[in-house]
């Protein structure tokens, strides 16, 4: 199965492109209405770029990844979490729900995402700004922790989970067997941190019944990187709180600035007043 997801080259390849475009419409002032979207577009996916750019510099062959994904899984059982065995094991014996959970990993990460920051700029532009911040601050922080590499429980011998989309020939890594670099990215989640991300975003800014279907996206997400072996419970819990930092985080950066913008007009109209009164 073709990897559905960009490389990080292609992605810097199509956000400069997305750029030049923006800046050339901006020198003509021309498309005022396009501009915009073309902006957006290109610093949403040079920071999807980056992610893939961090995961593919995790290290080939780096086993290390492999003895903190055990450590993971036996911290998991000793806290009593659900074994991501278990909920394998239920899904198994039915391959075309296994199908489809690979197809669902592969191909809806990335699709959703980027049909929910098209709809919340063209519909809701002013809450924009605010969620387009938090997901460039859950994504780098994502990014910080994905230096350490982790392999996913698949990789891990001896806990019993498969590599589903290995068995069925729909790997996003390719069929040869061992290491590549940005397997080695599980904790945590972006997948599950974006997609949590969209769910809660959409659900702040419409009160549309559509908007369970951003849930429900959440919880195939959650549902289908842990069926398909590809990520911990960890992984996920340690992004949605990653999240849960983020959202506080950027509504304090964005009233600090506010406040800086506010306190820097009022000296620059005070400095203004005496000038006017000398020139009267």
């Amino acid at each position: 199965m073709p990897n559905l997801m960009w490389t990080w080259q292609q992605a810097a390849v199509i956000g400069a492109v997305a750029a030049a475009v923006f800046g050339v419409l901006r020198l003509r002032d021309v498309l005022p209405r396009v501009r915009p979207f073309l902006r957006e577009a290109a610093l949403i996916i040079w920071l999807y770029g980056l992610w893939q750019l961090v995961g593919s510099l995790n290290g080939e062959g780096d086993y290390r990844a492999v003895t903190r994904g055990r450590w993971i899984w036996d911290t998991e059982r000793s806290a009593h979490l659900p074994s991501e065995h278990t909920l394998q094991g239920w899904v198994l014996p039915h391959p075309l729900v296994v199908q489809a959970a690979n197809l669902y990993y592969a191909s809806m990460h990335f699709t959703v995402l980027i049909i929910f920051l098209v709809w919340l700029f063209a519909r809701h532009r002013a809450q924009y700004g605010r969620w387009r911040t938090v997901l460039a601050l859950l994504t780098a922080s994502c990014l910080l922790i994905q230096f350490l590499p982790v392999a996913p429980p698949r990789m891990i011998p001896g806990i019993g989970m498969a590599d589903t989309a290995m068995q069925y020939g729909q790997s996003v890594y390719g069929q040869i067997g061992g290491f590549q670099p940005d397997e080695l990215s599980a904790m945590p989640s972006v997948h599950v941190g974006w997609a949590v991300l969209v769910a809660v975003a959409v659900c702040a800014v419409t009160r549309s019944r559509w908007r369970y279907l951003a849930v429900l996206h959440a919880a195939l997400t959650v549902f289908v990187v842990v069926a398909t072996g590809n990520h911990f419970w960890s992984d996920g819990i340690v992004a949605c709180a990653l999240l849960l930092l983020a959202v506080p985080a950027e509504r304090s950066g964005r009233r600090l600035w506010q406040a800086a913008t506010r306190r820097k007009g009022l000296a620059n109209s005070g400095s203004a007043t005496p000038s006017l009164v000398d020139a009267a």
